[in-house]
């Protein structure tokens, strides 16, 4: 009887844990065109303030006569919601990544990067030729591509722009979203440097962790 009642308040406790790690506060990054990223923020805005949208941009690249285009958001919020949103957005193609408290907690320096996926792979070839101490934690690519199109700059008839879609359109983008941990403080900066000057988006989680 002793046994049987221990093993019962064993697992009530089980359940409670787990309870308590699906209702866990968590950030969530994610990535893909302005569609895909419109829809996650709605979602965010209808779901009675369960999550919080902390920022969104949308970022336009500009590579000779091309402009890609494509949109990311931040999220912090209750952790059911946001692997409902994580799975809309995979389902669509996006890329999404999920931060918890664990990471923040257990790794030093943690930063996201997004860009497009060979931006991305140059940059952290660049880190790790230049003996930085870093670590992934998370990758995820988008399935689907984000926008390309002639630059608005580029003086053409806008027939001429329609004409020309298909050829660009063969070398569209994959975009990419990692998270990295940064051992040393020190080198923080250094790559900080090196992603910008990839033109890669990077968040540093110390400037924008939300006290609960």
């Amino acid at each position: 009887m002793i046994e049987d009642n221990i093993r019962i308040l064993r697992q009530a406790a089980r359940v409670k844990s787990d309870d308590e790690v699906v209702d866990d506060k968590i950030w969530c990054i994610i990535a893909g065109n302005v569609d895909l990223i419109d829809d996650v923020a709605y979602r965010a805005i209808a779901s009675k303030n369960s999550v919080k949208i902390l920022f969104r941009e949308h970022v336009v690249l500009k590579e000779g006569n091309l402009d890609k285009k494509y949109d990311f958001i931040m999220l912090y919020g209750n952790s059911r919601k946001i692997d409902e949103f994580n799975r809309v957005s995979i389902s669509r193609r996006g890329a999404a990544i999920k931060i918890s408290h664990y990471y923040i907690n257990e790794e030093s320096n943690l930063m996201v990067l997004v860009a497009p996926d060979d931006t991305i792979r140059d940059a952290v070839s660049i880190i790790e030729k230049s003996r930085i101490p870093f670590a992934i934690l998370q990758e995820s690519q988008t399935t689907g591509f984000i926008d390309v199109g002639i630059s608005d700059d580029v003086k053409l008839p806008g027939f001429v722009k329609s004409a020309l879609k298909p050829f660009y359109k063969a070398n569209e983008v994959v975009l990419s979203t990692i998270l990295i941990s940064v051992e040393k403080d020190k080198d923080v900066e250094r790559v900080q440097s090196i992603a910008t000057s990839k033109k890669i988006f990077v968040i540093d989680f110390k400037d924008i962790i939300t006290e609960d």
